[in-house]
């Protein structure tokens, strides 16, 4: 597929630049043909063809005298040695997950060098996820990181957790540009008492105290932000919930280009001339891709957690294969 085609096959609301509530809102629907039994999110993005249903945590319901064929793991020692007698406890099935989704906009984000901006296609498989787990009956909410601040909404049911989810994203894109030229006019001493910027550990914590135990977590980033020093952190998110990374990469960062020529490049801290006709460029942006790439596997690696890849290049749906999904 062209890029033009690939451009034409976006709604006509979506320029890949900004976000509109018609373009998020197009993924409820969405959302109503692909529901169970159906194939897993995570294992399209993998191309994978198996779907691995996970099952929901267990509630504990109440404390009875112990019955032959009784879990005798389940057996309440407490009750027990109080009572003289063999107690156990029994749990009901949860019926209700919370989905937690953390959506980093930051700086880094706001980048597409073809279809759309990194930060526009995390909007959109945020708010196909919102809408899948409603559909399954749970609350969701997200934390949205811009790099300055932290937007919150708390997990709510029905569709106003995916429609809170949307508004705020749509507003956080909006304001980006504003907050950015505010903060620059700020002296470095201001920003270094501000904390500015804010890390990414700072949404990491919040997410720790937000999120009821048991949740769902979904980080979208492109994790350049992601350091070692945050590992403690998800590990104290992990022994609670289940985490699923989402890391979103545009070609470019991988020096994947037919430009040939010299183009402004720049990020939070330096702007710089790139000349893309050398091949020495686009292999040393190749070179950092992969270092990064190794520190995110790694990392996700040692702590057992999940990491899915989505391109800004690509129609996020055209990226499923138009397959039946399901967010769990």
């Amino acid at each position: 597929m062209t890029q033009s085609e690939m451009t034409a096959s976006l709604p006509a609301h979506s320029d890949g630049l900004n976000l509109s509530l018609a373009e998020l809102l197009q993924y409820k629907n969405q959302a109503v043909r692909w529901l169970p039994p159906a194939q897993s999110v995570w294992s399209q993005l993998n191309g994978q063809h198996m779907s691995r249903q996970k099952g929901r945590g267990m509630n504990f319901s109440e404390v009875r005298p112990y019955q032959a064929g009784d879990d005798i793991r389940a057996i309440d020692w407490r009750v027990t040695a109080r009572t003289g007698k063999t107690h156990t406890k029994i749990f009901t099935e949860e019926r209700e997950q919370p989905v937690m989704l953390l959506i980093d906009i930051s700086d880094s984000m706001k980048f597409g060098s073809q279809l759309m901006l990194k930060s526009v296609q995390a909007a959109h498989f945020a708010s196909l996820l919102s809408w899948l787990a409603v559909r399954e009956k749970d609350r969701v909410g997200a934390i949205i990181y811009d790099g300055n601040q932290l937007i919150e909404c708390k997990p709510t049911a029905r569709q106003q957790g995916p429609l809170r989810v949307i508004n705020a994203l749509i507003g956080a894109h909006q304001t980006f540009g504003e907050q950015k030229s505010a903060s620059e006019q700020k002296s470095t001493t201001a920003q270094e008492a501000n904390g500015y910027p804010l890390p990414f550990s700072a949404a990491l914590k919040h997410l720790h105290h937000l999120c009821p135990k048991g949740s769902e977590i979904v980080i979208i980033s492109d994790f350049y932000q992601l350091e070692d020093g945050d590992k403690r952190r998800l590990s104290q998110l992990r022994y609670h919930n289940r985490i699923q990374f989402v890391r979103i990469h545009d070609p470019l960062e991988q020096g994947q280009t037919a430009f040939r020529g010299n183009e402004n490049v720049a990020d939070s801290k330096q702007s710089l001339w790139l000349d893309f006709s050398s091949k020495k460029t686009r292999e040393k942006l190749s070179q950092q891709y992969a270092a990064h790439q190794c520190f995110i596997k790694e990392m996700t690696r040692t702590l057992a957690i999940p990491l899915h890849d989505l391109s800004s290049a690509i129609p996020l749906l055209q990226q499923l294969g138009g397959q039946r999904i399901h967010y769990g």
